[in-house]
C-alpha cells in the first residue's frame, strides 16, 4: 500500500500492490473520490478491509453518479443479488460489493459456473434510461471507434451487467496503445453536428445532447451553462463568477480553436480506462456524444493520471496532429467537468476553487 502524489500538494491517491499483476490500483477514499487530502488517503489506509476485492473491473470503481442514496455497504450483497435474481439471473450464487457505490451500487458476481460479471444496480434510477444509454454508450465506442469496451450482458430501468475487465498495467507501453486507440477513435468518427440523437447521464445528472452546427455554442449552452442552473453550484459560484463564466463563454471562438465534433467518450478520467482481458485498453462509463476531441483529453490531463501516463500525451498530439498550444486550452475545457463535480458532491474536492482559478481573467475589476 503507499500514497500516489495527485498533482498537487493537497491531492494525493491511495493505491494497493496486486503482487500478482506486479502493478498498482487505485483505492476509494472515504469521501467516495479517488484522490483527496493526505489525511483523507491516510484514513483508508488505516481503515483498508483485507477482504475488500482487489482486482477486476468494478473492484474498486466509484461512479460518477453517486450521491447520498447509496444501499448501505451491508445491504449491498443482498440488494445486488436480488436484482440480479429479478433480472432472470438466476445462477448468480455470490455478488461482492465493490468499494465506494454511492447511487448505483456496483460489485462482482459470479455465476453458478463460475463465471464472474461486473453489476451495478440502482436503487433509485436517475432516469428510465440511464443504463440503456451507457450501454448504448459502450457499444458505439466499440463498433463505430474500435476502442474496447466491456460486453454487456444485459441492461434495464435497475440493472446493468458487463464482463469482468481487469486493472490497467501501470506501463508506459499500454498509455502508448491507448493513445493509438483514442486518436483512432477521434479520427474517424468525425460529424457534422454537434451533440448526440437523445440525451445521455453524466453522473445523475441529464447530459443534454441537442444537436448544434455551431460547437462553441453548443459547448457553451449544453456543457458549461447549463449547471448554473444547479443549487450546488449557484451555492459554490457568486454572481460575479457566474457573469464571468458567461463571459468566457461570449469569447469561446477566440479562446479555442474551430474543430471537427467528433465522437466522444464524455468521462474520460484515468479511473475509466482499464484492460480488456487480452490486455488492450478498455474505457467503462461513458457519456458519449459528438463534440470536441479535446474534450476528452482534458478530461485526462487535469485529473492526475498516473505517472506512466506522460507518454500517452505527446503520442496522441502527434497522432492527431495538435497544435502546440493545445495544453493551454485544457483548463477552459475542464469547465465543464468541474462544474459536473460541484454540482454532484458536497465536498467537491477544490473543483470551485478550479474553476474561479480559470475564469479570473474574466471577472470585471473594479
Amino acid at each position: 500500500m503507499r500514497l500516489r502524489y495527485g498533482g498537487s500538494a493537497s491531492t494525493w491517491c491511495f493505491v494497493l500492490h496486486l503482487a500478482g499483476a506486479d502493478t498498482y490500483e487505485d483505492i476509494i477514499l472515504p469521501t467516495g473520490s479517488f484522490a483527496g487530502t493526505p489525511g483523507e488517503a491516510l484514513d483508508r489506509a488505516c481503515g483498508l478491509s483485507p477482504t475488500a476485492p482487489a482486482s477486476g473491473h468494478g473492484s474498486a470503481t466509484v461512479d460518477f453518479d453517486h450521491d447520498d442514496r447509496s444501499t448501505p455497504v451491508t445491504d449491498a450483497m443482498s440488494f445486488l443479488l436480488e436484482r440480479l435474481h429479478a433480472a432472470g439471473l438466476t445462477d448468480v450464487v455470490t455478488a461482492e460489493p465493490a468499494t465506494g457505490g454511492l447511487a448505483a451500487t456496483a460489485g462482482l458476481a459470479r455465476r453458478g459456473d463460475g463465471t464472474p460479471v461486473f453489476v451495478k444496480a440502482f436503487g433509485e434510477p436517475p432516469s428510465d434510461d440511464a443504463f440503456a444509454a451507457e450501454a448504448e454508450g459502450l457499444t458505439v465506442l466499440r463498433e463505430a471507434g474500435g476502442v474496447a469496451t466491456p460486453e454487456i450482458i444485459l441492461a434495464d430501468r435497475d440493472l446493468l451487467v458487463l464482463s469482468v475487465l481487469q486493472p490497467r498495467p501501470g506501463t508506459e507501453a499500454f498509455w502508448e496503445q491507448f493513445a493509438h486507440a483514442l486518436a483512432h477513435l477521434h479520427t474517424t468518427t468525425r460529424h457534422p453536428r454537434f451533440g448526440w440523437h437523445r440525451d445521455n447521464w453524466l453522473g445523475r445528472r441529464r447530459q443534454v445532447n441537442t444537436w448544434d452546427d455551431d460547437g462553441f455554442e453548443f459547448f457553451a449552452q449544453h456543457r458549461l451553462l447549463r449547471w448554473l442552473g444547479e443549487r450546488r453550484v449557484q451555492e459554490a459560484l457568486d454572481a460575479a463568477d457566474r457573469a464571468a463564466l458567461e463571459r468566457l463563454c461570449d469569447r469561446l471562438p477566440e479562446l479555442l480553436p474551430v474543430s471537427p465534433a467528433c465522437l466522444t467518450h464524455g468521462d474520460l478520467w484515468a479511473q475509466n480506462v482499464m484492460a480488456a482481458p487480452d490486455g488492450r485498453p478498455a474505457l467503462i462509463d461513458p457519456a458519449v456524444s459528438y463534440t470536441w476531441a479535446e474534450v476528452d483529453l482534458a478530461h485526462l490531463w487535469t485529473t492526475a493520471p498516473p505517472p506512466e501516463a506522460h507518454v500517452f500525451f505527446g503520442l496522441y498530439a502527434e497522432l492527431t496532429g495538435l497544435d502546440r498550444d493545445w495544453r493551454e486550452r485544457m483548463p477552459i475545457l475542464q469547465l465543464r467537468q468541474h462544474l459536473a463535480v460541484i454540482a454532484q458532491f458536497d465536498p467537491d474536492w477544490g473543483a470551485a476553487d478550479l474553476v474561479r482559478a480559470t475564469l479570473a481573467p474574466f471577472r470585471q475589476r473594479p
